[in-house]
């Protein structure tokens, strides 16, 4: 059994030079975790995600590496968040996304692949071995909903 076996081989994905407000709109509205970014001909670039957006709108002081491991004095509210998140809405998506993410092949054996996404707490993407293709995406409900099938 493979990744190939849970996988959605039909995701929604969001081209590299896509603004983050249209990235944004699709999260939202689908209530994703994370969208594979592409290229214009589809080759897998990185993801763009939730965590990516919480990055966005908190105090800088907050996310630097060596940078505060609490807050509580900091008083921004939602007027702050937006106003950072407005500051960066019309940007392409490559700008923030994370293109580091780690990515399995349709035929990444199927305990590998859930350790992947059992460690990064993130949708996995799925690209074409020898190529940059993303032929799909793994997520904790594609792997939930394939448990739970009746087996035929």
């Amino acid at each position: 059994m493979t990744a190939r076996l849970v996988m959605d081989p039909h995701p929604s994905v969001m081209r590299a030079d896509e603004t983050v407000a249209k990235a944004i709109e699709i999260i939202m509205q689908h209530r994703y975790r994370s969208l594979p970014v592409v290229d214009e001909d589809g080759c897998y670039l990185g993801v763009f995600g939730v965590n990516v957006l919480l990055k966005m709108v908190l105090p800088p002081a907050v996310i630097l590496e060596k940078g505060l491991t609490t807050a509580p004095f900091v008083t921004d509210d939602l007027h702050d968040l937006r106003r950072r998140l407005a500051g960066v809405e019309q940007q392409p998506v490559r700008a923030f996304m994370n293109d580091e993410a780690v990515a399995v092949n349709p035929d990444t054996p199927l305990v590998e692949t859930l350790l992947v996404l059992y460690r990064t707490r993130a949708s996995v993407p799925v690209v074409e071995p020898g190529t940059c293709r993303l032929v799909g995406m793994i997520s904790y409900w594609d792997v939930g909903r394939r448990i739970l099938e009746q087996e035929d």
